[in-house]
């Protein structure tokens, strides 16, 4: 999809290319909620694997984390595009996206997501009282069953506010998919105003989607705000 050129107002120029970066939104929405997903599903488990994990997994979970989390983004997503066997796997013509370069901006960021998640559910598991663990144990629940069904539970509410601030890093973060030509928000963005005529156009397109991100992330903290006072754990601290 090509953006509109209009030989109009700079503001004119931005809303008639409304839908050209609707298109780009959706694809940041998209590759934030993939990327978190991702980053959920890998990060509980290294956060219990730093607190009842011993040995060599507890110290390789600890180093990886190390690793994530001390390499710029920008670094990371380059690598697994570039650095990894992604098949090509043709474009997604919904939100016009090549999907392998789709999914290579996932893994980065999921897995970078995942590192910063570790921690905050570290802490968040650390937040209980041993005594959760040994009621558990002592009405004849094994360690996992225990993590999955007494502080698992638990930990997930209690790690709402980190999880927050990650969500506004991996939003934002998504823009850093430029380097490797995922057609998300900015890049659609820089499309509009580096088109021959439409310099002038570069703060107006910049501001509209500084708005989009405002949005975005204020609506979506506020929902989270809602869901933290909601399942708040009773007697426990925020």
């Amino acid at each position: 999809m090509d953006p509109i050129a209009l030989q109009a107002g700079d503001w004119q120029f931005v809303l008639s290319n409304w839908r050209y970066l609707l298109l780009g939104t959706a694809v940041t929405i998209s590759l934030t909620a993939t990327s978190l997903a991702l980053g959920f599903l890998a990060g509980f488990p290294a956060g219990a694997i730093e607190v009842y994990g011993s040995g060599r997994l507890k110290s390789a979970v600890s180093t990886a984390g190390v690793v994530l989390r001390g390499t710029p983004i920008v670094v990371l997503m380059v690598l697994v595009h570039f650095g990894l066997p992604i098949p090509q796997l043709g474009t997604l013509p919904v939100l016009d996206i090549q999907l392998e370069v789709f999914l290579a901006a996932t893994l980065a960021l999921g897995l970078r997501s995942a590192a910063y998640q570790g921690q905050v559910f570290r802490g968040a598991i650390q937040s209980l009282s041993e005594g959760q663990m040994e009621a558990a144990r002592s009405v004849g629940l094994t360690r996992r069953q225990a993590i999955r069904h007494v502080v698992f539970p638990q930990a997930v509410r209690r790690s709402i506010p980190g999880f927050q601030n990650e969500f506004t890093i991996v939003l934002k973060d998504t823009s850093v998919a430029i380097a490797i030509g995922l057609a998300e928000l900015l890049t659609r963005a820089e499309n509009l105003y580096l088109q021959p005529g439409q310099g002038t156009a570069v703060m107006e397109v910049i501001l509209a989607i500084s708005a989009v991100y405002f949005v975005l992330t204020f609506t979506t903290n506020r929902a989270l705000d809602y869901v933290e006072r909601r399942y708040a754990v009773p007697g426990g601290t925020k």
